[in-house]
C-alpha cells in the first residue's frame, strides 16, 4: 500500500540487473533525489566470484560489489581499493579486494545478506543493495539445437543461439525485502546488462516477477544495451530484447524503453566487430507497434569501451519518474 506522503518524499525506484552496465547507470542515478533499491543477480559463476562461490559456499559477490562501489559515497582512493584486482600471488591472483572483503564480512556476520547490509552502512551507500535471493543459483540455457549449457559463464561461450534460460532451483525464494521494495516502488527499472545472464535471471525468481506485475502504480522502464553481446544477443534488435523478456515472463512488463540512437564512430564499430559485437538495431516501428513508448537519445560515451552516458541516462529516467509521479497525484 502506498503511503499518503508519496508527494512529499523522494520517488522510490527499484533497479534490477547485474554487470558493468548497471553499475555505470547507478553512478548517475545516485546523484538524483531518488530512493534507490538495487536488486542484483546471484547467478555469476566465473572468475573471482565463481571461486569464492565454490570454495566458501556463498553467493557470488562480484555484481554486488560493483553495485556497492557504484552507490558508495567514498573517497576516490577507497573506490580504487575496492575495485583493485590482484594480478599476482598464489591464491590471490584474479581476486578483487572488494570481493574478498565481502567474503570476510559474510564469514564474520554469518550470512551474505547481513554482510551486504553492513558494508552498505560502512561505505555510506546511497540506497539499498539486495541480492535477488539469499543463495546462489545455477543458470542453465537450452539452445536452439536442444542442448543444455550449464553455468552463467559458459552460456556465452557455447556458440549457439539461446532458446530459453532457467534456474536451478526453479522455485528459488527471493529476499522478502526485495519483494517489498518492488511492491512499494514508484518506478521499476530493468537493464542495461547481459540479457540472458544478468537481466532475465532476476525475472525468473517467481515472486519477483509477480511483484512487478502486481505493482500497477509503478512506471516500468527497460534500458536496452547499445551493442549486441557475442553468444547471447547476436543480431538482436531492440524488439528482440523485449521479446526475450516476454517469452520468459509471459507478460509485457514495460511502459517505456530507453535506447541509444546516437551514431557510433566507424572505428569504434570496427573495434567491437572484431569481438563479434554490433550496434543494437533500433526498430522503432516494431517496438512502438507492440505498445511500448520509446525514449531515444545519444546515450553513449567511448573511452576504452563503449559505456552509457550516466548523466544523460539518469536525466531521462528521472524525468520519466517525475512526470509519472505528477500524473498519479
Amino acid at each position: 500500500m502506498k503511503d499518503r506522503s508519496a508527494s512529499e518524499r523522494e520517488p522510490r525506484i527499484v533497479v534490477m540487473g547485474g554487470g558493468t552496465g548497471l553499475s555505470v547507470m547507478l553512478r548517475g542515478l545516485k546523484e538524483k533525489p531518488l530512493d534507490i533499491t538495487a536488486i542484483v543477480t546471484v547467478a555469476d559463476d566465473g572468475g573471482s566470484s565463481g571461486i569464492l562461490r565454490s570454495e566458501l559456499q556463498m553467493p557470488p559477490p562480484g555484481d554486488i560489489r560493483n553495485v556497492l562501489t557504484a552507490l558508495a559515497d567514498v573517497e576516490p582512493l577507497l573506490y580504487d581499493m575496492l575495485s583493485y584486482r590482484f594480478t599476482a600471488g598464489e591464491g590471490l591472483a584474479g581476486h578483487s579486494l572488494g570481493n574478498l572483503i565481502l567474503a570476510a564480512m559474510t564469514d564474520i556476520s554469518g550470512d551474505f545478506v547481513t554482510a551486504v547490509r553492513e558494508l552498505s552502512r560502512v561505505f555510506a551507500v546511497r540506497g539499498r543493495v539486495l541480492p535477488a535471493a539469499q543463495h546462489a543459483v545455477v543458470l542453465h540455457a537450452e539452445m536452439d539445437d536442444g542442448s543444455i549449457v550449464t553455468g552463467e559463464s559458459k552460456i556465452p561461450e557455447a556458440g549457439g543461439r539461446i532458446k530459453r534460460i532457467f534456474l536451478e532451483p526453479e522455485e528459488v525464494e527471493p529476499l522478502p525485502e526485495a519483494v517489498e521494495a518492488i511492491l512499494e516502488a514508484d518506478a521499476i527499472l530493468i537493464g542495461p546488462g547481459s540479457l540472458y545472464t544478468s537481466i532475465i535471471p532476476n525475472l525468473l525468481v517467481p515472486k519477483l516477477a509477480e511483484a512487478i506485475l502486481a505493482n500497477s502504480d509503478a512506471i516500468k522502464i527497460f534500458v536496452c544495451n547499445v551493442m549486441t553481446q557475442p553468444g547471447e544477443t547476436d543480431g538482436y534488435a531492440v524488439s528482440d530484447h523485449l521479446e526475450a523478456v516476454y517469452e520468459h515472463v509471459g507478460h509485457h512488463l514495460f511502459d517505456y524503453v530507453i535506447v541509444n540512437d546516437g551514431e557510433i564512430p566507424a572505428q569504434v564499430q570496427d573495434f567491437y566487430a572484431e569481438k563479434g559485437a554490433r550496434p543494437v538495431k533500433v526498430d522503432w516501428d516494431v517496438v512502438t507497434g507492440r505498445g511500448y513508448k520509446m525514449i531515444a537519445d545519444t546515450l553513449v560515451l567511448f573511452r576504452r569501451y563503449l559505456r552509457h552516458d550516466a548523466d544523460k541516462l539518469s536525466h531521462h529516467i528521472y524525468q520519466l519518474v517525475q512526470n509519472w509521479s505528477i500524473r498519479k497525484r
